[in-house]
């Protein structure tokens, strides 16, 4: 995904209807042992059209935030497994490494001067943000 231009705020979603207690505990592990499934993909653009749109019916009075949490928790499942069976393709990707980091079971790379090549071609891209987790951490 993209490193997004506007910096690393919470979507308005999150701060009016969320704990930020709540947040972190999207990435524990359950007492049972399972990880909870990731938040990688509300970051993602399909993510946060998703997130701005559930913010303006909770705020209008159309969706209460309890309706709206229990839609994005679906959204989080159903992009994991959608990305598990649907998606073929494989992608090779090379860059300079900027930054990189690994917290909670996470890795966060920060690319510059990044080269995607599929079969279909290839993209330059300036800046890149990947976020990886281990799947086997992930529960459907």
């Amino acid at each position: 995904e993209r490193a997004p231009s506007g910096g690393d705020r919470l979507p308005p979603l999150f701060s009016r209807c969320w704990h930020p207690q709540s947040l972190i505990e999207g990435n524990r592990v359950g007492e049972g042992g399972e990880m909870a499934t990731f938040e990688l993909y509300r970051r993602s653009t399909i993510g946060m059209c998703l997130t701005e749109t559930l913010d303006e019916m909770v705020s209008s009075g159309t969706l209460s935030p309890e309706i709206a949490i229990q839609v994005l928790v679906q959204f989080d499942k159903s992009m994991t497994e959608a990305l598990e069976t649907q998606v073929k393709s494989k992608v090779t990707i090379k860059g300079h490494l900027h930054t990189y980091r690994f917290c909670d079971n996470v890795w966060t790379f920060i690319l510059q001067d990044a080269l995607f090549k599929s079969e279909d071609g290839q993209e330059n891209v300036g800046k890149v943000k990947i976020v990886a987790c281990d799947s086997k951490l992930l529960t459907q």
